[in-house]
This record gives structure tokens, sequence and C-alpha cells, in this order.
């Protein structure tokens, strides 16, 4: 009998990526019933305009305005890339892809509205000038900075958290980003260790966390409304 050789697997197979980004909706719609729960925990007072940007706020309500502004930019990314049509040549099954991503980042972005009701930050201006939204390169590039971005993003921010119903939302919608990330990064390098490379696990399994000031420099590339993050906490 022949010896097989069997070759390296990505996170998901082709034929279901599709079920594996699916599954993440679950996730999506039981964190948005939490979230309309969540509503009366605390006093949710109006967010001031900071000249001609926003400012966050302070403690837990600090940190979803944060999640809110991330949401913002990534479901605004998404819904480019569809406006587009899609990059050249791109195939059926990148396009469902993109397409379930465009929908979880959409009602990450409207849950965190809701949720915060008058306490939410305003819609934030965004600048895609930098992205060829008519290059696979050039998209799948941009997605994996942003999905990579969120991810670390909200390892960062959790550690603040002191409501525990907002601390599970996090969790949740955390675990979907993750979904996310590992999906862009199959399809960049198909068949490769790279959905949960080295560049983000650490030796101990651990994912890579940013701090707020980090993660918005990031976004700053792409985010043209001045963002006042000064209250947010430190400790």
């Amino acid at each position: 009998m022949k010896n097989e050789v069997i070759k390296p697997q990505g996170l998901v197979k082709n034929a279901n990526r599709r079920q594996f980004l699916k599954t993440g909706s679950l996730s999506v719609a039981a964190a948005g019933l939490i979230m309309v729960g969540c509503k009366d925990v605390e006093d949710l007072n109006p967010m001031p305009p900071v000249g001609d940007g926003v400012m966050l706020g302070s403690g837990d309500i600090g940190i979803l305005n944060y999640a809110y502004a991330l949401e913002q930019l990534e479901a605004a990314f998404y819904a480019a890339v569809l406006q587009g049509s899609y990059f050249n040549n791109a195939s059926a099954e990148e396009k469902t892809i993109m397409g379930d991503l465009e929908k979880h980042e959409r009602a990450h972005r409207e849950f965190f509205k809701a949720a915060l009701g008058d306490a939410a930050i305003a819609d934030l201006e965004v600048d895609f000038s930098s992205i060829d939204f008519s290059s696979r390169t050039s998209v799948l590039g941009a997605a994996k900075t942003f999905e990579d971005l969120g991810v670390a993003a909200y390892n960062g921010a959790g550690q603040y958290i002191q409501n525990v119903d907002y601390l599970l939302i996090a969790g949740k919608i955390v675990s979907v980003e993750a979904r996310h990330a590992a999906a862009i990064r199959d399809l960049i390098n198909p068949g490769s260790a790279d959905f949960a490379g080295d560049d983000l696990i650490d030796a101990n399994g651990l994912e890579r966390t940013l701090t707020f000031s980090q993660v918005l420099t990031a976004a700053s590339t792409y985010v043209t409304t001045p963002i006042d993050f000064s209250q947010l906490p430190t400790s």
C-alpha cells in the first residue's frame, strides 16, 4: 500500500468556509439580544461633540463607543467592496465570503448604535482612497488589516470592561471577528498555517492585544474624523 502524503490544510476547506462564517452570525444575533437588555444598566449620557470630531467618553460607555467606532470602519469598508461589485475576477466563493462579512459587520455596528442610544458617537467619516477596490490583493490585504486590528482591539479593551454583560458581548463579537480574520488569511494563502500565524499567536497560544492608542492610530489612516479617547481607562 502506497504511503499517502497528507498536505497541511487551512482552518477551513473551500467547501465549508461559508458555513464556518455563517455559524458566527449566531453569536452576532445572541449579542444583539443581550445588548438590548443592557441599555438600562447604566445612565447613558449623550457624548458632547468635540469640534469636528467625536469624544468616546469614559468607563464602559467609552469602550462601547470605541468598539462602535471600529465597527463603523469595518462596515464601511465591506460596504465599499460590495458597492464596487467586489474586486476584478472575484470567485463565487470570495463574493459569498465578502457578502457574509459585510452582513456581520453591519450587524455589529447597528447593535452598538442601538445599545448606546443617545450616548453613541456620531457617524465617522472614512477615506479608503489608499485601497484599490478593483484589486484582489489590495482588498484582501485591507480586509486582513481591519480584521486583525479588530481582534487585537477587543482583546486589549476587555480587561477594562466593568459590566459583566458588556464583557460577555465583547467576547461573543471578538469570536466572530476572529473567524473573519482566519477566513481572510486562508483566502490569501490557502492551505497554510497563516490563519493562526505566529505574527498573531505567541508561544503560549495567546493572541496579541493592542492598546487604545495603537488601534486608533492605525485606524486613523482610514478614519478622517478626529477621535478623542483621552477619557478611556488606563488601569
